[in-house]
């Protein structure tokens, strides 16, 4: 089979090694041997290369867009799409049709080059052991581990099957988990989801020292020296992060008792990962942390985001063109209530009059450019292990209760304890996650067929049978 993948954590971790100094590098052994000794040789080196695959999950064609912001998000009909739009196609879910199969295609390739350099660097820091101490070197393999297995999953709920169907046991996916230049075989989705929690468990075993666990977050200050080991751990795959993957992979697969106990492991410390306030979501109008930002157990930074912003969002861009909700679908999911944090801080008319409705603020720049949350797209929050929790939970007013708790964190009255918790979670993902591209996969793990048309008042049928790019099914 012929691929085509672009190494982005060799190019990168050169680039960064050897600007102002190409010289040296000119006639001396082969390229390829050089990028790996310079990179791999020096503790600079490893955490340039281990840093250049976030840089790559961070990129438009990944989750710096395509799977958090724009694509997946307009599989669950999240917004309006005319037929004149660029997304129209994957609206209506004519995966074969340009652009979409275009769309598909980047994410399939870009995704798959990923996990090439996963392998890539997981098998080097193994080369060149004793560049790093012991205890770094399991925390980085531990997060290039969890990588691995974040991005199969990614792949498996895009591509594959819906899992709680006799098609999990069909041929499905490929995993990678070595680089090598033969095809791995396409596994039924039930064996390729055991790949992916084997290699979660590796990762966590890996975590056991990670900082996170003793220090937390360790969001630095303003101007404060990063510590490259112990700062920023929810923009990497920390301890915390692995367990709360576990959970969702748990929940996707049906093993809700698994679930249930990796959702709590993580709600036990949920102090690390404190609540948005009232103050941040009503009064602050300036600056305020739109993402929010401290619930975040995992999450990228795109460089990108208010290019992508201003493109898709911005209330300046035409009709035709923004991605914006049906108003009368909007109040629906938010039930009108603007109270809900999510809704009166994420959703406004523009005050300059260029639109009648409400745009999307979320990723919208702020006026202070030195706050740190600010490029952040979150992957994975706190606010996902209490809903995961619910949902696994036996009985069904615990799982209320503890709905009631992101509620309450939300500027929201509690539900009664007679309240259906199926409903109320599908309630609770249409509302908390716009933007970061959960919504397609908590529908197609439901199993439900039929969602409400962005683009109009009627239900459109889900196709959730996106298939394999033609680039890889070609040579099989």
């Amino acid at each position: 089979m012929k691929r085509t993948y672009f190494t982005l954590l060799i190019t990168t971790a050169l680039a960064i090694l050897t600007l102002g100094s190409c010289k040296k590098f000119l006639n001396v052994t082969p390229e390829d041997k050089v990028i790996e000794t310079q990179i791999f040789s020096t503790k600079i080196g490893v955490q340039t290369a281990l840093n250049g695959l976030y840089l790559s999950l961070a990129t438009n064609q990944l989750y710096g867009d395509n799977l958090t912001l724009s694509t997946v998000e307009v599989l669950a009909q999240r917004y309006n799409i005319p037929s004149t739009h660029d997304l129209y196609k994957i609206a209506t879910y004519a995966y074969t049709d340009a652009p979409a199969s275009t769309r598909l295609e980047t994410i399939w390739t870009n995704a798959y080059g990923t996990i090439l350099n996963v392998n890539s660097f997981l098998e080097n820091i193994e080369k060149y052991k004793g560049t790093v101490d012991e205890q770094t070197e399991s925390v980085f393999k531990g997060e290039a581990i969890a990588m691995r297995a974040f991005l199969h999953f990614d792949l498996l709920r895009l591509y594959g099957p819906r899992y709680s169907t006799a098609d999990s046991t069909k041929q499905s996916l490929p995993y990678y988990a070595a680089t090598k230049s033969s095809i791995n075989p396409l596994l039924p989705a039930n064996e390729f989801i055991v790949n992916i929690i084997n290699d979660l468990n590796t990762a966590a075993n890996l975590l056991q020292n990670d900082p996170v666990i003793t220090t937390g977050v360790s969001t630095p200050r303003v101007n404060e020296t990063v510590d490259f080991f112990k700062s920023n751990r929810n923009f990497r795959f920390n301890y915390y992060a692995v367990k709360g993957l576990l959970a969702r992979v748990y929940l996707y697969r049906g093993d809700k008792v698994s679930a249930l106990k990796n959702a709590k492991e993580v709600i036990a410390v949920a102090n690390k990962f404190p609540w948005t306030t009232s103050t941040n979501a009503l009064s602050e109008k300036q600056n305020p942390d739109r993402v929010f930002s401290t619930e975040m157990l995992l999450g990228v930074s795109n460089t990108q985001l208010y290019s992508r912003y201003t493109a898709l969002f911005d209330p300046s861009v035409t009709d035709g063109t923004i991605l914006a909700p049906l108003p009368a679908r909007l109040n629906t999911v938010f039930e009108t209530n603007e109270n809900d944090y999510r809704f009166n801080l994420n959703w406004q008319i523009p005050s300059t009059g260029v639109k009648s409705y409400r745009t999307f603020y979320k990723y919208a720049d702020i006026v202070d450019k030195t706050k740190l949350f600010r490029f952040t797209i979150p992957l994975l929050k706190i606010s996902e292990m209490y809903y995961i929790a619910a949902e696994s939970e036996p009985l069904s007013a615990d799982g209320i209760a503890l709905i009631n708790i992101v509620r309450a964190n939300r500027g929201l009255l509690p539900l009664a304890t007679t309240a259906v918790v199926n409903t109320e979670l599908q309630k609770e993902y249409q509302k908390e996650f716009f933007g970061e591209g959960q919504l397609f996969y908590y529908y197609k793990r439901r199993n439900i067929t039929s969602i409400g048309n962005g683009s109009g008042t009627s239900s459109i049928t889900v196709n959730y049978a996106v298939p394999m790019p033609l680039s890889e099914s070609q040579y099989r």
